[in-house]
């Protein structure tokens, strides 16, 4: 199938306003991973000063928005937006983003370039994140119980591992060459080791093992389904249609959609505008009456609510 049509920028917007918009930044994308680290830290330090439940459950929020917000940077990266230099763009995103989570860029890169060209097309390596829904309201609530529960996270990084570890195969070989559990134990490790320096060993488990496991994959689920599904009317030759943008209040953006993440028709429109002028394309667009062409939803309720909008007596039927 033919890859998704692709709308000229020049069409809406004009030449130097385009070319602030697409301008990367020497120091902003260097700023947002400094930005994310200093919540994960200061979010941690909250819990070990002020030591009692309600901390708990709010660091472990905060951290596991900014180990997504993390994954955001490195897709930013992906499209070369996090530096104008290709090197140091690419160094950043592998050792401050993606190596703290065990994600590798060279493997994403050409696997969400592929999402990109094909976008809700057969040939679209992320249809399977956005085809099942809608779902039951039974259904969506099982699959935040197996994320909050830590049974995704084992799902999906533990269970891989051990089944080849017990059956003594090599790792399954990917088409683009890396390590990124080299880096991530590399990374880890050494946190791990200052932690325990200083005779805080056990915040690694608590402050960082756990929000990974946790509230990590819930909001990367929440995030997966209010960017593509039930997205209507979409076409390949309708790039107004090819995701939703979701208006995020600012608690969601704090634990839910991190770094303008939730702009993402915007993103699949203009791939290459970094995540932080976003949203001064999303007000562009407004200005110049285009929104009505695209799919916005208003705050992430009301995505859930959509998404869980399949009865249960169809199931049955």
């Amino acid at each position: 199938m033919a890859a998704v049509s692709r709308i000229d920028p020049k069409t809406i917007f004009a030449p130097e306003e385009w070319a602030r918009l697409t301008a990367p930044s020497q120091w902003r994308g260097p700023a947002l991973i400094a930005y994310a680290w200093a919540v994960i830290i200061g979010a941690g330090a909250l819990f070990v000063i002020f030591p009692n439940p309600l901390t708990y459950i709010l660091a472990v929020m905060l951290i596991g928005a900014r180990q997504l917000g993390l994954a955001v940077l490195e897709h930013d990266a992906a499209h070369g937006g996090l530096h104008p230099n290709a090197k140091l763009n690419d160094w950043m995103a592998e050792w401050f983003c993606g190596a703290p989570i065990g994600n590798s860029l060279k493997r994403y890169r050409p696997y969400h370039l592929t999402h990109h060209k094909f976008t809700e097309q057969p040939e679209d390596p992320d249809l399977v994140l956005s085809k099942p829904f809608p779902v039951t309201r039974g259904s969506l609530t099982r699959k935040f119980i197996r994320d909050l529960t830590g049974q995704t996270f084992f799902k999906q990084r533990v269970q891989p591992t051990l089944k080849r570890v017990l059956a003594r195969k090599p790792p399954k070989k990917s088409r683009v060459v890396d390590h990124p559990g080299r880096r991530f134990w590399i990374v880890n490790a050494a946190a791990f080791a200052l932690l325990a320096a200083f005779g805080y060993w056990w915040v690694w488990f608590a402050l960082w093992l756990v929000p990974m496991a946790t509230w990590f994959p819930l909001v990367t689920r929440v995030r997966s389904m209010a960017e593509h599904a039930m997205v209507e009317n979409v076409t390949a030759d309708n790039p107004f249609s090819h995701a939703r943008t979701t208006l995020a209040n600012p608690i969601e953006r704090l634990l839910i959609a991190p770094f303008w993440v939730h702009y993402h028709c915007e993103h699949h429109m203009f791939m290459y505008v970094p995540c932080y002028r976003l949203e001064a394309v999303h007000n562009g667009l407004k200005r110049k009456g285009h929104i009505e062409k695209m799919s916005v939803t208003k705050g992430y309720i009301a995505v859930l609510n959509r998404c869980a909008s399949r009865s249960s007596e169809a199931v049955a039927v």
